[in-house]
């Protein structure tokens, strides 16, 4: 069962967080490029980071570029596109690339295809598609069974389902081994993970931080692996505050403790 969760986890615990952005940081719109992350909400990020060592990424669907467009001025380790794409601490990029033809054929397959079911948006991610249709949910069916068939002519690519789209993405790939990959690295590893998510994409990330006896928070509702649950986004926005305060706090309290360990020890 799944609990709610209101405080921040434990501080004695040395945590590395994930976070997913739509749903998640930033609240969905009805197109991906209507979307919005508040400044304040990008700085309580920068000084959650700042707190842990820069133990602190974005784990999307999005591409890297979208995500680096998003959070500006910041510039936080990514995995972009479910983990096809990510760059780590140091600023290196780890890509899958599909063969040659694959990402011009299959576009091209795909923009005809939808431009016959109005108020459907295809957007293009390199190695990756989503099949937008929050506008027309009439279409999903529709767009289902079109990345069947994508994925079958092409089996290096797999279907990936969503809230109100459906993404076509390098097969293999997902947000779990991102994550993973992560904790693999300094600054991360030997951590203990904190994952935010809020769709189906996020449940292999639930599961891999489930096993390493992490924190994984579902926001919003629907069955989830996740062991906590926040309401919606403006609940990961009050906990951004909290935890920062409280770590803050606790960074506060250790500075006076080191400056008067001397005196305490000699009584």
């Amino acid at each position: 069962m799944t609990a709610s969760l209101t405080l921040p986890p434990e501080q004695s615990a040395n945590c590395a967080y994930f976070f997913d952005l739509d749903g998640t940081l930033a609240e969905i719109k009805p197109y991906p490029d209507q979307v919005v992350v508040p400044k304040t909400i990008l700085q309580l990020l920068h000084q959650l980071a700042t707190h842990n060592a820069g133990a602190l990424a974005l784990i999307s669907g999005r591409s890297m570029a979208e995500l680096d467009g998003l959070t500006t001025p910041f510039r936080f380790p990514l995995a972009g596109v479910h983990g096809a794409e990510r760059r780590d601490i140091n600023g290196q990029t780890h890509i899958v690339r599909l063969p040659a033809g694959i990402e011009r054929e299959a576009g091209a397959l795909l923009q005809t295809a939808l431009s016959k079911l109005p108020g459907t948006t295809l957007e293009a991610k390199g190695m990756a598609f989503a099949l937008h249709y929050r506008q027309a949910p009439e279409h999903e069916a529709a767009l289902i069974t079109l990345a069947e068939c994508i994925t079958h002519t092409w089996p290096q690519l797999a279907l990936q389902h969503g809230k109100c789209v459906v993404e076509i993405k390098p097969k293999g790939t997902n947000k779990g081994d991102a994550i993973a990959a992560f904790m693999q690295e300094a600054p991360f590893a030997g951590r203990i993970p904190v994952f935010f998510g809020d769709d189906l994409t996020d449940e292999t990330g639930f599961e891999v931080v489930n096993r390493a006896g992490g924190i994984s928070v579902k926001v919003g509702s629907g069955a989830t692996l996740a062991t906590w649950r926040l309401d919606g986004v403006s609940d990961v926005w009050r906990w951004l505050e909290q935890i920062n305060s409280s770590q803050q706090q606790s960074n506060t309290t250790n500075n006076r403790r080191g400056d008067y360990g001397s005196f305490s020890r000699s009584i």
